[in-house]
Formats: structure tokens, C-alpha cells, sequence
């Protein structure tokens, strides 16, 4: 069953009367704050069951506000603690039991696995190998694959930036739409020169000697990786010929 954004002819209507929401819906809802997802990224959260949507007879989701609710949390989560999939599946599930839930997040390498442990907000993480297929459904040959190519890679001591779910993610959406990974040698190669650019603007204030000149390059370093990557999406954006919302 094909499902529009707006989620069919008189489905609207319908969801309306009984104060469930169209994907579509859902959709305009979420972008408020995490302007990133899409109609497909709600459909793989439901195959993974974070969510279960009622469906209509004609096979169209339908939206509690309840599902809503658990959708932000579930895009909070990856978002703020790069938690894997089954992790927040598993912390969502014992709070619907009334358990208490102290919110995890990956944490230091202990004996190269991902620790998950307590916090009271997000922290710098890393994860091991193995943490990364499980958080984005992949196998060692699909990783090894994406390794050749440059997409992700280990650090010096073997684990994995978080950040690495997020590109794991981003691959996985694309080659839905038939982009395979050879394909993004060019974007990658983008990337790492404009990575370049702010890193000769930067690389004067990190080796000063005043400490507080070093801090300042870290801020300065964010603010430029902010600009560059707003500038890119505008190019591609204009190359397209397409404004996304």
C-alpha cells in the first residue's frame, strides 16, 4: 500500500474524528524539533518496534498522540545520548511498566565494549565495533565495505566516534533510494576538504600559548563546521533546483 505524506483521500478526516494523526501529520509535528526526519525514518522506527501505529482497513498508519510522544523521545534519545535502537527500545518499554528508567547512554570503553551507564545528559561518547552494527542493523562485511570507502572509520585505539551511528543511518536511507556506498567516495571527499579548510583557519588560535586562545579554537571550530554545512546543503540545494522544509 502506497502511503502518501498526507496519509490518503478522507483518511484526514477520519483521523481527525478520532483525534489520531496521518504520518503526514506526525511529520509537520516532529520537524518543529527535529527538522532531519522523514516519512521513511518514522516507517523503520515502526519496523523496528519503537512504535506500533493503528492501521486503517485500507492499511493506512494512524497516529496516537501517545505514538507521538514516544517518536520525539525515541529521536531525543539518538540524538542528545547516540543510544542504539535496542537500548532505547528496551529503557521505552520498562517506563511504559512503571519501572524506574535511569536514561542510559554509551559511555568510555571498558576491554574495547561500549559501556552504558547512568547520566544526567548527554556526554561525549564512543562505541565499539560491535555496538555500531547493532545500533545500525548491519553486518561486519557491510561495515568493512563502508570502511574501504572512507565513510566510517576507527579511531586510533579501535572504537568508533558516535557520530558513526548517525553516518551508519544516513548510508542506510540512501541506499534505499539505490546510492550505494562506492557512490559516496565523492562526498566524503568533499567533506575532508572542507574539514580542512576549518582546520588551517583554526590551527593558529590551537597553538597559542595562552590556554584560553586553545579553548576559544574549539568554539570557533563549531561555529565554522555550523557555517560549512549550512553553506553545503544551500549549494546542493541550489544545484537541485529543490528547497527542503
Amino acid at each position: 500500500m502506497l502511503e502518501t505524506p498526507s496519509g490518503g483521500a478522507g483518511h484526514g478526516t477520519a483521523a481527525a474524528d478520532t483525534g489520531l494523526m496521518s504520518i503526514g501529520t506526525v511529520l509537520t509535528v516532529l520537524r518543529d524539533e527535529f527538522p532531519e526526519v522523514t516519512i521513511s525514518k518514522i516507517r523503520f522506527l515502526e519496523s523496528e518496534g519503537l512504535i506500533e501505529p493503528q492501521r486503517t482497513p485500507s492499511g493506512y498508519r494512524k497516529f496516537s498522540p501517545a505514538d507521538v510522544e514516544r517518536l520525539g523521545h525515541v529521536l531525543r534519545m539518538q540524538r542528545d545520548h547516540y543510544l542504539p535502537l535496542k537500548v532505547i527500545r528496551e529503557h521505552l518499554d520498562a517506563m511504559a511498566r512503571g519501572e524506574a528508567a535511569p536514561l542510559p547512554t554509551v559511555g568510555r570503553q571498558r576491554d574495547g565494549e561500549a559501556a552504558l551507564e547512568p547520566v544526567e545528559g548527554p556526554t561525549a561518547a564512543r562505541i565499539g565495533r560491535a555496538e555500531l552494527m547493532a545500533a545500525a542493523g548491519i553486518g561486519e562485511q557491510e561495515l568493512e565495505e563502508w570502511e574501504s570507502y572512507g565513510l566510517i572509520a576507527p579511531l586510533p585505539d579501535g572504537v568508533y566516534d558516535a557520530e558513526a551511528v548517525t553516518v551508519a543511518g544516513l548510508v542506510l536511507e540512501l541506499g534505499r533510494f539505490g546510492i550505494e556506498p562506492r557512490h559516496l567516495r565523492v562526498m566524503k571527499a568533499a567533506a575532508d576538504r572542507e574539514a580542512g579548510l576549518v582546520d588551517q583557519v583554526v590551527a593558529p588560535l590551537k597553538r597559542h600559548r595562552n590556554p584560553q586562545t586553545r579553548a576559544h579554537a574549539e568554539a570557533r571550530t563549531k561555529e565554522l563546521a555550523g557555517l560549512t554545512v549550512k553553506l553545503h546543503a544551500a549549494l546542493v540545494q541550489t544545484a537541485l533546483g529543490v528547497r527542503l522544509p
